[in-house]
């Protein structure tokens, strides 16, 4: 700290100004594609501008934009990352009870695309951020505010392009603090597990494109692309990817037996084991989440054929999400595809893949995560899951610096299914909470 008195850290103030920030990045569109980054950047900008932080602007292209801000320290120690994306997925308003890009404030909720996934983290980072610089906290690390770009479609145009094109803004960073991870608590408002990510399912975009004959809708022949198409999603729909437990969900699993139902706390313990009895592994593989942790998954998300009715398109396509376990192949599971396919006219074409890659470890951030959890919510164990989608993490982890998927929000059983669906939303003491652990921890890590 500072010599002298402390001021004091209005908490009220930066709270209320966070929430009004939150509702009006919301109201920002930066639905991926097109993304248009930009106009988010100059608003996050004009903020740290207004507060004496410094902060640039980095385009990657006309529009997609990244944004870079840092709070000094005296360099004693490296730097440490908050890191956000500030693109959204699409939302559809009629489905929705409030406007999507509305940033709606109303019964202690903040309503909008993008209110947990990614901007309300992103305000909470900000306003931890703000809060260091007020109250004047004597730094030994740099802390970076980092806005990427194009997340949604894999980062190449956020955290992909700043990595590659920008590696002088990263050559000394100690760790990466992004989304992936959390407070889960139970409807009770208990905290019933810190989930810090340090590993995460890796990406397998493909799309299959079937050629026949085109023609008229009332003289199908027999080399309709579509038929042809339809046939080799039929086999891969029946496919079951084999289960593997990787040692990072073995142990995830371990240690949170002891918050499992009391039914499950044994075969938890010894995942591997337990899923030998078909009892236990037919209920637990009929969770398409618990599935999702010891297999592969493929789900078939787009197909497109003739834009008329009664017309038969020369051309078909299909796109396929595939989310692969660390360790597995992405040539392998192609190769396995033609095999189950079996049609050599049907063309598969690589959208997005990149390796799998495991945080290095940081203990100290570990520790003060750790600490924090045993002072706000005693006996909660901190875990470390398999993150089953993937974050801009993995360009940071195969540099070897260390990236941890943890936004100190608590989220409740009500909150799943709200990121990337209808209605997604923050509760205020969520956010509020979040905005004081960041600050918190990061504190803890930059300055003590």
């Amino acid at each position: 700290m500072d010599g002298g008195a402390e001021p004091v850290l209005e908490w009220g103030t930066i709270e209320r100004e966070a929430g009004s920030f939150l509702s009006r990045y919301i109201q920002i569109d930066t639905t991926n594609p097109p993304g248009n980054e930009i106009k988010a950047a100059e608003f996050l900008k004009s903020i740290f501008d207004r507060e004496g932080i410094e902060a640039r602007i980095i385009e990657s292209a006309p529009g997609r934009a990244n944004l870079y801000a840092v709070l000094r320290g005296d360099g004693s120690r490296k730097s440490i990352i908050l890191l956000n994306h500030m693109d959204v997925v699409p939302a559809d308003e009629k489905l929705w009870k409030e406007k999507p890009f509305g940033g709606e404030l109303k019964d202690g909720v903040i309503w909008g695309r993008g209110a947990l996934d990614d901007k309300g983290p992103a305000i909470m980072e900000l306003a931890a951020l703000l809060a260091l610089k007020r109250h004047k906290i004597a730094l030994k690390s740099d802390v970076v505010f980092l806005g990427t770009a194009d997340e949604e479609a894999g980062g190449a145009l956020g955290a992909g392009y700043l990595l590659a094109k920008h590696p002088d803004l990263f050559n000394k960073v100690g760790v990466v603090f992004n989304e992936g991870g959390g407070i889960r608590v139970g409807e009770d408002g208990h905290a019933r597990v810190y989930s810090v990510s340090v590993a995460e399912k890796t990406p397998l975009w493909l799309r299959l494109t079937a050629t026949g004959t085109p023609g008229h809708g009332s003289a199908p022949g027999n080399d309709m692309a579509l038929h042809k198409l339809i046939a080799a999603l039929n086999r891969i729909m029946r496919y079951e990817s084999p289960i593997k437990v990787v040692p990072e969900v073995q142990k995830f699993y371990a240690d949170t037996a002891q918050t499992a139902p009391e039914s499950r706390r044994t075969g938890y313990r010894d995942l591997r084991r337990a899923l030998e009895d078909s009892a236990f592994r037919s209920e637990f593989l009929a969770d398409a989440r618990e599935r999702g942790t010891v297999s592969n998954t493929i789900a078939i998300t787009r197909i497109t054929g003739s834009a008329k009715v009664n017309v038969i398109s020369g051309m078909a396509t299909a796109e396929i999400d595939i989310r692969l376990l660390p360790g597995e192949d992405p040539k392998i599971m192609i190769d396995e595809l033609r095999r189950l396919i079996d049609d050599d006219s049907i063309n598969i074409e690589v959208l997005l893949s990149f390796p799998a890659a495991i945080s290095p470890p940081h203990p100290e951030a570990m520790r003060v995560i750790t600490e924090f959890a045993k002072s706000h919510d005693p006996g909660v164990p901190v875990v470390a899951p398999l993150v089953r989608g993937f974050t801009d993490c993995h360009f940071f982890r195969e540099k070897g610096i260390s990236c941890l998927g943890f936004m100190p929000r608590r989220t409740p059983p009500s909150s799943e299914g709200l990121v990337h669906g209808v209605d997604e939303r923050i509760h205020f003491e969520s956010f509020n909470f979040g905005i004081r652990a960041m600050y918190e921890i990061v504190r803890r890590l930059a300055a003590e």
